[in-house]
């Protein structure tokens, strides 16, 4: 179906690459776990034809009957995924409390985009997938994920078997990260990248990057990691931030803006910044791992461990120059 889709959309040049990079992203020998996911997913049941899908709602829903011996059997390959970090999702009746509840980031973000009707959408770093089927669920022509994780693969697969066709198959995961995405490709209306940048040694590259992906004219919607200051401020952690090893630039909003600006974006304009909450993130039976509340200085939650503020994030929203060739 990927390679059908790449068809589809004329992504002919990239379409050359698939066959290595789906063969580099799902190796055996580089994710030891990858058979244990693959094989969940391939022992999930056959399901009834009759079921209704809802793709527009805070929950991605799939409505269907399942015996006891189904649902039991269902949430316990779906728990061999675990842990699962983005959703929340309800298939059948088996509720995914995800880490994060990705609902709240969506009506935060939803209501200043662009209309995503038509539109050929990116999600890097999309994890499981929530968000991606939000998009299709907000009537997108053509939804790609990319994240080089070979667990949020096979979790988004294993969404996919309860979705089926409901959303025309317009929604796609490959395994790989920006750097795999041909250069100067020009092609995609919408660009999301959430939660990334700060994990990026290079965030002006990532920027270009993220430019390159766009059509002319298209809208980029940048979410990540923040402090509070003017253009000038920009925190640089040491070994960790928030116990995550691996973060590096924490600008402030209005240095990112700067920097998007410098990268020659247009329309740049910030529409949300909040500090995560112990209610958005935290640990359930989905994610029994550390969550938020482990990563905070217990004397002071406006702290990180390390002493650094806590968590904020802001949303940015810009275009590259260009006229928007969206077909109606």
């Amino acid at each position: 179906m990927l390679y059908q889709a790449f068809l589809d959309q004329a992504l002919t040049g990239w379409l050359a690459k698939l066959p290595e990079q789906l063969a580099n992203g799902l190796d055996r020998k580089r994710h030891g776990d990858l058979p244990m996911w693959e094989k969940a997913v391939a022992k999930l049941p056959e399901l009834p034809v009759e079921r209704t899908v809802q793709l527009d709602r805070d929950t991605v829903q799939v409505d269907l009957e399942l015996s006891d011996s189904q649902h039991r059997q269902c949430e316990n390959l779906l728990k061999k995924l675990a842990p699962w970090r983005k959703g929340p999702f309800q298939l059948g009746e088996i509720f995914i409390d995800t880490e994060w509840r990705s609902d709240w980031k969506w009506q935060r973000v939803a209501p200043h985009l662009a209309p995503l009707e038509y539109r050929k959408v990116l999600d890097v770093g999309g994890g499981s997938g929530y968000h991606a089927w939000r998009m299709a669920g907000a009537g997108a022509d053509f939804v790609l994920v990319i994240d080089p994780s070979p667990r949020f693969y096979w979790q988004f697969h294993a969404v996919r078997h309860f979705v089926g066709n409901a959303d025309g198959h317009r929604t796609h995961f490959l395994p790989v990260g920006i750097e795999d995405v041909p250069e100067n490709l020009g092609f995609f209306d919408t660009v999301f990248s959430m939660g990334v940048l700060y994990h990026r040694p290079a965030p002006l590259e990532h920027l270009q990057q993220l430019k390159s992906a766009l059509a002319p004219g298209g809208e980029l919607v940048l979410e990540t990691l923040v402090v509070e200051g003017d253009e000038q401020a920009v925190l640089l952690p040491g070994e960790r931030y928030a116990a995550m090893p691996n973060v590096y630039f924490l600008p402030s909003s209005i240095a990112l803006c700067h920097w998007l600006e410098r990268c020659g974006f247009t329309n740049v304009r910030v529409i949300d910044e909040t500090i995560t909450t112990l209610d958005e993130q935290r640990s359930t039976e989905w994610m029994t791992y550390q969550s938020l509340t482990d990563f905070l200085d217990p004397a002071d939650p406006t702290r990180t461990l390390e002493g650094y503020p806590a968590p904020r994030r802001a949303v940015i929203l810009a275009n590259k120059p260009g006229h928007s060739a969206v077909s109606r």
